[in-house]
């Protein structure tokens, strides 16, 4: 397959009652621009692309699927600096928190030390989305044997009214609360988040099954009215 025949694959795959959960889940894009197409029919598309230069040159894209399908063809990718290079051309582009969400390149996990500088930036930018990607791949990248507790001020120092970025940020300490706990508790218990984003974090935490019963206890008491 081919790029210029994307378009109509896509609609070909189109599951109406899908495309109707879409865009209830996804309300702040155009819902002419989503399709409705299961994501691992996009996998598959993505699978069988035969010119992929031309398609991830075919910036922006038209519709939410082949912004997915871009995603996928990214995450398969082994070259770290053509995946560093691309997703900063691809980055602009985003304006979702779904697209965003499924950038998650397998590299990463084997050049942490070079993304750092990368995550530093992304998380700086004064996109949304860039910014929720950035604390994405800190999350998923910084809290296990590469944690630091510095790493922590990174979110901690992002004052955002974007719903998608506060909404990163509390997902990002909920999950460092479950993995590195006396590390990030004191930001909770200094008080050292937005007031929505300190409440939500707790919530999630709370909710998590990786938070212990006496933790979750504890977070509790910090709650803000």
């Amino acid at each position: 397959m081919v790029s210029n025949q994307l378009p109509g694959v896509i609609l070909e795959n189109q599951d109406g009652t899908y495309r109707q959960m879409q865009i209830r889940l996804i309300p702040n894009i155009y819902p002419d621009t989503i399709v409705g197409v299961r994501t691992p029919v996009l996998r598959g598309i993505a699978k069988e692309l035969e010119d992929r230069d031309s398609f991830l040159n075919a910036l922006p894209h038209r519709y939410f699927e082949e912004n997915q399908i871009h995603c996928f063809l990214l995450e398969r990718e082994k070259d770290f600096s053509f995946v560093i290079s691309e997703i900063e051309r691809f980055l602009p582009y985003v304006d979702n928190w779904a697209t965003c969400d499924q950038l998650r390149p397998r590299c990463f996990q084997k050049h942490r030390h070079e993304l750092l500088p990368h995550v530093q930036k992304w998380i700086t930018s004064k996109e949304p989305y860039t910014i929720r990607f950035g604390i994405g791949m800190l999350m998923v990248h910084f809290l296990d044997d590469d944690f630091e507790e510095a790493f922590l001020e990174l979110p901690a120092t992002v004052h955002s009214e974007e719903y998608y970025v506060r909404m990163m940020i509390a997902w990002y300490f909920a999950t460092a609360l479950a993995k590195q706990y006396d590390a990030a508790l004191p930001y909770i218990t200094n008080y050292r988040l937005d007031k929505w984003v300190h409440n939500k974090a707790i919530q999630k935490a709370v909710e998590s099954y990786r938070v212990a019963p006496e933790q979750k206890l504890e977070l509790k008491e910090y709650r803000l009215k």
